[in-house]
């Protein structure tokens, strides 16, 4: 499909039958004068004044437990920029789609009309309690760090910006694997991050956290290599600099294990991938135009592993695999914030399953694949994986347990989306 003709099914997709992706459901009967009178006045009053007496009761009485505001100023919109809060909807709305479709989790989506931080943190706090959970997006850095730990502070629900948080996850899951399958381990390789913005921040916290050695990291922006040298650097690239006499990307990537591209397309030169070590590892996920080529990768060394963002490649970094489960997890036991451990073990679980055994209904849903198979071309699961949702969910629920962030063990009253919900009706 062209360019020219995708654009149209895009747009006759988001106009028709009716405008725009989501809608709200009625969950109870309400045919009758009966119903309508326990819907709304009188009956609705007894769980109001439950409520009132204690909060807690709103997980019993309505949605609260199963719905998630999904919130942006959209400053930074895909790979568009910064367009507006309204032109951020469709993609609020799609975001809203896919926790729906995977995880049957219903959301609001929540344009706000704040350039500033303080506006937009207020916002947002004050309607939180309305939510189980709360995911920003698109939200341009470096505002969203300090729009995200004000909400978690403020805020009595898990707060989770996806942007951040679910590409971090995802890398983490299918570098766990590539490492399995070059040999390597976290702890000894040497890693280098092209771009210090959201994703590649959060990137670099959670590996940290995960035991990558600070002293085995380089972190480059436009200006090359943050060093301890440099002056008037911001807190999120200070917290990566390190002594080095390397400046230039290729200094840096001299002897790498593994290259993190969260930056721009073409950056990663043949001759730069030939001067890494043997057996590397490329994240090249610029979108849609990676960082280098996999093909070209392949070309140049045929013992590299290449993940990208796009779905037209193997080993596509899909935050699709992360956050539906995440919340999914996170809301069955009442969490009060998403933390370390249950980004952890949702990264051991996606890993997981790619080291499983494919079904053959998984390959079936994916056109022109006859095969899966954990190797350097399927380091992370695919998308429609229904295995995703059990595992990643539950593993996430008990680290939550685990660590205290759960306020209790398994209350959801909601059904989780089956193999048949994922795949659609065949």
């Amino acid at each position: 499909m062209s360019g020219k003709d995708l654009n149209e099914a895009a747009l006759e997709y988001h106009a028709r039958p009716q405008p725009g992706k989501i809608a709200i459901e009625v969950t109870k009967p309400s045919a009758g004068a009966r119903e309508l009178s326990l819907a709304y006045s009188p009956g609705v009053a007894e769980p109001v004044r439950r409520i009132a007496a204690d909060p807690e009761a709103a997980y019993s009485y309505t949605a609260k437990g199963n719905l998630v505001g999904i919130v942006s100023n959209g400053s930074a919109i895909l790979g568009l920029g910064n367009l507006g809060h309204l032109a951020s909807k469709p993609v609020m709305e799609g975001k809203a789609l896919l926790f729906k479709r995977f995880a049957g989790i219903d959301c609001f989506d929540i344009e706000v009309d704040a350039a500033d931080v303080a506006t937009f943190v207020d916002t947002v706090a004050r309607i939180a309690d309305t939510f189980g959970g709360i995911n920003i997006e698109d939200i341009g850095a470096p505002e969203c760090f300090e729009i995200e730990r004000q909400l978690v502070e403020r805020c009595a629900i898990p707060v989770f910006h996806d942007d951040q948080h679910g590409t971090a996850i995802c890398v983490a899951a299918g570098l766990r694997n590539a490492l399995e399958l070059q040999g390597k381990k976290l702890a000894d390789i040497r890693m280098v991050c092209l771009g210090g913005g959201a994703a590649g921040t959060a990137c670099l916290k959670l590996l940290l956290g995960m035991g990558l050695k600070p002293e085995n990291l380089l972190v480059l922006d436009r200006e090359g290599c943050i060093h301890t040298g440099r002056e008037d650097l911001p807190e999120y690239k200070a917290q990566f600099a390190v002594a080095t006499e390397r400046r230039s990307l290729a200094d840096a990537l001299e002897g790498a294990d593994v290259f993190l591209g969260v930056s721009g397309p073409d950056l990663l030169s043949p001759e730069l991938l030939e001067s890494m070590a043997p057996k590397p590892i490329l994240f090249a996920l610029s979108n849609p135009d990676p960082e280098i080529l996999p093909e070209r990768a392949q070309a140049i060394r045929k013992d590299v592993i290449v993940a990208t963002g796009r779905s037209d490649y193997p080993n596509q970094v899909n935050n699709v695999l992360c956050f539906p489960f995440l919340f999914r997890g996170a809301l069955d036991v009442r969490a009060r914030v998403i933390d370390e451990a249950m980004k952890q073990a949702a990264v051991e679980a996606i890993a997981a399953i790619a080291r499983e055994p494919v079904p053959p209904e998984i390959i079936a849903a994916y056109e022109g694949i006859d095969r899966l198979e954990f190797g350097p071309e399927y380091i992370l699961p695919k998308p429609m994986d229904p295995r995703l949702l059990p595992a990643v969910s539950s593993a996430v629920a008990q680290a939550a347990v685990n660590s205290g962030a759960a306020a209790c063990a398994y209350p959801s009253h909601y059904p989780l989306a089956s193999v048949s919900d994922v795949f659609g009706s065949r």
